[in-house]
């Protein structure tokens, strides 16, 4: 079983930027994938970025240019560098393994997902 701990989120002006992290614990080994997904209110969930363990990436449409997922792992740690921080990123963002970004639709889960309790990003004009 994995466990999964974000932090990083906050509040920020359109343009500006923030850096996800997830603390990685547990059984990681037999994961497929990580990455992050996000959610706002009222709307469905959706992929924002995936990383394999062969370090290859996959973004939805809209993250791609601006935002950046990475892993460090001596660390444990899964990273979601934004940039270019647009309103409609105000979400709640998770990270989460076992997943596929879908561009235009939700991420698509492996029999393996699971997920943090997610972290708050809020983007004001």
């Amino acid at each position: 079983q994995v466990q999964l701990l974000e932090s990083g989120g906050g509040s920020v002006q359109s343009g500006g930027s923030l850096r996800l992290s997830c603390a990685v614990s547990g059984d990681t080994h037999n994961a497929p994938n990580m990455g992050w997904y996000r959610q706002a209110p009222g709307k469905e969930r959706e992929g924002v970025a995936t990383i394999e363990s062969d370090g290859s990436t996959d973004y939805a449409d809209f993250a791609k240019g601006r935002f950046t997922i990475s892993q460090d792992n001596a660390k444990n740690t899964l990273y979601l560098q934004m940039n270019n921080l647009k309103v409609e990123d105000t979400a709640v963002y998770y990270c989460a393994t076992d997943f596929t970004v879908i561009s235009g639709g939700p991420p698509e889960l492996g029999f393996r997902f699971a997920r943090g309790q997610g972290t708050q990003v809020t983007v004001s004009s």
